[in-house]
């Protein structure tokens, strides 16, 4: 049986994340606040963000630029911004 919350990020009832993806106290933030559809949204705009940024996961300054606007878009609603990119009217 699959778990739901109120998606901060959506403002509706949506199937909960299966677990924890991403560390630490954001991470948990995360997991209680945001469901499978916001987390599926991010994804995609990460990876945009990963390739025009040509960001290394495995540099600490690109992780937390990248964490920095997940958080903003996640909990604050703030559209990041992508080079050619224009999201979807709501």
């Amino acid at each position: 049986m699959s778990r739901t919350v109120f998606c901060q990020h959506l403002k509706k009832e949506d199937n909960g994340l299966d677990f924890q993806f991403y560390p630490g106290d954001i991470g948990k933030r995360i997991f209680d606040n945001i469901g499978k559809e916001a987390w599926g949204i991010w994804l995609k705009k990460q990876t945009m963000l990963i390739n025009e940024h040509k960001l290394a996961l495995n540099n600490a300054e690109d992780r937390k630029f990248l964490e920095t606007i997940m958080v903003e878009f996640l909990f604050e609603g703030k559209e990041p911004k992508i080079e050619g990119y224009t999201p979807q009217s709501k």
